[in-house]
């Protein structure tokens, strides 16, 4: 069984910053790509940034300059750090990582969801 559970979320006021984290936890052997999406009322999930096993990293137009990616491989974690946000940034953010493990082979994971709420 694999895991991943986000923390960090909160309440902000618009410009402020805030820190989400997402571990991984469970009969890991590796994993691929972790990426953060997002979901705000009424619209599909979207994907903000994506980091690779290797270091790349990829981030929704919105968010470039902003919001930065990164993970600690040896805790299996993945964090978002936000800064300069917006009340547009309001939404559900959802880890979702590419995971090899004993017993389920290699498949996708999401996480359970962190509210992150930017105040105007």
């Amino acid at each position: 069984q694999v895991q991943l559970v986000e923390s960090g979320g909160g309440l902000v006021q618009a410009g402020g910053s805030l820190r989400v984290s997402c571990v991984a936890s469970g009969s890991i052997i590796s994993i691929n790509s972790m990426r953060w999406y997002r979901q705000a009322p009424g619209k599909q999930r979207e994907l903000v940034a994506a980091m690779t096993s290797a270091g790349s990293t990829s981030y929704a137009d919105s968010v470039k300059g902003r919001f930065t990616i990164s993970r600690d491989n040896a805790k299996n974690t993945v964090y978002l750090q936000m800064n300069g946000l917006k009340p547009e940034d309001t939404a559900v953010y959802y880890c979702n990582a590419g995971v090899v493990s004993w017993g389920a082979g290699a498949r996708g994971y999401w996480g359970q969801g962190t509210q992150v709420t930017v105040s105007s």
